[in-house]
């Protein structure tokens, strides 16, 4: 990834003046706050048959930083692993709606735990919008149906 620059290291920020599909994969890699929610499985709800989020997460998220631990060849490892574009942000209703790369895409700012904003890694986490220490290892869990979360927005 990327160097992370805070706010108040540029006049306006990257994602204020671009569109995704305009940013560079370095501005593009950056937004990711890190949560981890995009990492978890997802099951098809049993009663209304909709597309639910769990808390097994996936087997390469690193449970302390929540992030990938093998990013660059998770299609690999994990060959249904959806890979964001642009045009694909548009379409995932289960993208967290504090996601990055759903609020620029929607036209609204970064909220202020972002690590972009605060210049801190470790905002995202301290602020409660991480699934640090909420989250069940996929090896661990034989139903994931069963694990069907709500997280707070």
């Amino acid at each position: 990834m990327g160097e992370m620059n805070s706010v108040a290291d540029r006049e306006i920020p990257f994602w204020r003046e671009k569109t995704l599909a305009e940013m560079t994969r370095d501005e593009w890699e950056s937004l990711c706050d890190g949560c981890g929610k995009c990492c978890l499985g997802k099951v098809d709800d049993p009663k209304t048959g909709a597309l639910r989020q769990t808390d097994v997460a996936c087997r390469l998220l690193d449970p302390d930083t929540c992030r990938c631990s093998s990013y660059a060849d998770r299609k690999r490892f994990v060959p249904d692993c959806v890979v964001l574009t642009p045009a694909k942000v548009a379409t995932l209703s289960w993208l967290p709606g504090t996601c990055a790369y759903r609020l620029v895409a929607a036209g609204r700012d970064l909220y202020a735990w972002h690590p972009l904003v605060s210049g801190d890694s470790e905002s995202v986490h301290r602020a409660g919008i991480s699934v640090r220490g909420r989250m069940v290892s996929e090896r661990e869990c034989a139903r994931p149906e069963e694990r069907i979360v709500e997280w707070p927005a």
